[in-house]
């Protein structure tokens, strides 16, 4: 059986070569994160902003929610990738990261799809659930504060669509997930919902070895 190939710095340049397609607004945008402390470490890959683009058209999603905006790198991602009445809700602990990426949403001809929910994810995706109910939305996007994904991901399921996807960012936690001494709760969290989501039966798993570990979760029909 085939083993994981080990990619150097140089075919991670050549795959990058051959495969990303980023324009001139996401670089902008993604440069301009990077002068930001912790932007490089906290922004996605351009590759992983171009997976969530794909997966967005693939199971031909309308509805998108994002947990964690950050600058709105795979904001503009998914957005650009949804139909022009499609409907993507972003929310972040504080408006001053998603006000970064307003203007480049707005060059991209995306910012009429975008709605901006600021304040503590949880109460979020509560109003949500209380607003729409479940299994409405197709695709759920989760890069946020560690310690809280365990109640990301069970709103998740309930928010979103039989045989709809929640992606999950960072599973591997910078390697920290099968290091014992790390204790801190947000790898305890991670390391514990991993675990959750392998004996999780109303779902299907893919755990992807990219950027720092993308889990796609597919929810089952009941």
């Amino acid at each position: 059986m085939a083993d994981q190939t080990g990619f150097s710095p140089e075919l991670l340049s050549y795959v990058r070569e051959v495969s990303l397609r980023e324009d001139e607004i996401l670089r902008e945008l993604r440069d301009e994160t990077v002068a930001y402390p912790m932007g490089k470490v906290m922004q996605v890959m351009p590759e992983e902003g171009q997976l969530l683009a794909f997966l967005v058209g693939l199971i031909g999603a309308r509805s998108v929610l994002e947990v964690g905006t950050f600058t709105g790198y795979s904001t503009l991602c998914m957005a650009r990738a949804l139909p022009a009445d499609g409907r993507l809700v972003t929310c972040d602990i504080t408006d001053r990261w998603p006000a970064i990426g307003a203007p480049y949403w707005k060059r991209a001809g995306v910012a009429d799809r975008i709605e901006v929910r600021v304040g503590d994810a949880r109460t979020t995706l509560a109003g949500l659930i209380t607003e729409g109910g479940g299994n409405r939305t197709d695709l759920v996007f989760i890069d946020a504060d560690k310690a809280n994904y365990p109640s990301y991901y069970e709103d998740a399921l309930t928010l979103v669509r039989p045989g709809g996807l929640i992606v999950l960012d960072n599973t591997v936690f910078f390697g920290r997930v099968v290091d014992p001494a790390a204790q801190d709760p947000d790898t305890v969290a991670l390391r514990e919902l991993n675990s959750r989501i392998r004996a999780d039966d109303r779902v299907d798993l893919a755990m992807l070895t990219m950027a720092d570990g993308i889990s796609l979760v597919r929810k089952k029909a009941s």
